[in-house]
């Protein structure tokens, strides 16, 4: 789904998301995995200075001409002008399939188009998911290695967040009254109305959007037991609404009620005018996403160079505009290439935000895989 909020986001809250930690059938192309530009592996380079620099890992991508990206919607977190961004810049085509699929149907997909030219290059997944499939990936240091946080990347380079986000309820006010509580939602007023982003077995959003939930109901984002309760309550309400919110299933009406991350419900507003945004004081979860490179991408060079722009001052700006916390937004603050205006923009918070551990994250899941099923049904 395309992924308002008007006051910007608080300095408090924006050093305590920047400081805390946790822990998406054709034949094989020539352009495989292991590919090689002169006497370079693609495929195993860790850096650009493995291809001699930037100028020749450029030249090694554009000779490849592809890259194929998967779950990437053209409204989340602005990923459809950093899409036009790279290709307009390096004149390198890419295919993005699956635009509203789930970080399950990443992995899924590049296990089952492995070895071929359509399987996906690179990955931009939900930390549960990401966690469980790092033996599929391929380590990578961008340039600006040394801008990211420890906290925020694995030390090999196997995986890196790119971008943060709080979770929210977005609604439509002509439709619903303005949620003040979770209790709210239970309300006749809201039957057959609230919709959640995706599964949360597979969708980094849906698994974002539970453990919200239970921390406004007094839960942890480890301990979700009270989040899928309410989802549980919400059902038996009437008030689930069991179809995952697009932009069109959101301006049509459909879905007037939406858990999603603010960068995704916020640019709803453009259109929807009577869209709002709601972000509970007491359950400000926020989450970083995990960009990764496919260990058996058959554009190997243009993963690469694909990573090198998402994290340039350029990528991490088209984040920002598109109400995207960057995670190299200290960095770029401090050396004064933030683009202020975007920064201005970003979403308020009140209350402290939580960014869960990766503890809390693997104990979600192993509760989200034996309950969420039997609560939903």
């Amino acid at each position: 789904m395309n992924r308002s909020l008007t006051r910007r986001l608080t300095g408090v809250a924006v050093i305590g998301l920047a400081a805390a930690t946790f822990a998406a059938c054709s034949a094989p192309s020539s352009s495989s995995g292991s590919s090689t530009s002169g006497s370079v592996n693609a495929a195993s380079a860790k850096s650009a200075a493995d291809f001699g620099g930037m100028d020749a890992l450029v030249a090694a991508a554009k000779k490849e001409g592809k890259l194929n990206v998967i779950a990437l919607p053209p409204n989340w977190a602005n990923y459809g002008e950093i899409i036009s961004g790279f290709e307009s810049k390096y004149g390198i085509k890419i295919t993005s399939d699956q635009p509203d699929g789930s970080s399950a149907d990443e992995i899924s997909t590049a296990q089952r188009l492995k070895g071929q030219s359509t399987a996906p290059d690179v990955f931009d997944l939900g930390t549960a998911v990401a966690m469980a499939n790092t033996s599929m990936f391929a380590p990578y240091e961008v340039s600006t290695w040394s801008d990211i946080p420890a906290e925020r990347k694995d030390a090999n380079g196997v995986w890196v967040n790119d971008y943060a986000g709080y979770m929210s309820v977005g609604y439509d006010s002509s439709k619903v009254p303005a949620p003040t509580s979770m209790a709210d939602l239970l309300k006749p007023a809201f039957k057959g109305k609230v919709a959640l982003n995706g599964d949360p077995t597979q969708a980094g959003a849906a698994f974002a959007g539970v453990q919200m939930v239970s921390l406004a109901e007094g839960g942890t984002a480890g301990d979700i037991a009270k989040g899928v309760d309410f989802f549980k309550q919400l059902k038996a309400a009437g008030n689930f609404l069991p179809v995952d919110p697009t932009e069109a299933t959101i301006t049509s009406g459909q879905t007037p009620v939406v858990f999603d991350w603010a960068y995704n419900n916020a640019p709803i507003s453009k259109q929807l005018t009577s869209w709002k945004v709601w972000i509970p004081d007491n359950a400000v979860l926020a989450s970083y996403y995990i960009q990764a490179i496919n260990k058996d991408a058959p554009h190997p060079a243009a993963a690469r160079l694909w990573e090198e722009y998402l994290y340039s001052t350029e990528g991490q700006n088209l984040f920002l505009k598109g109400a995207a916390f960057p995670v190299e937004y200290d960095a770029m603050k401090s050396a004064g290439t933030l683009d202020a205006t975007a920064a201005a923009a970003l979403p308020a918070v009140t209350g402290t935000p939580v960014v869960p551990s990766q503890s809390d994250n693997d104990q979600a899941t192993a509760y989200l895989k034996a309950n969420w099923a039997k609560a939903i049904g």
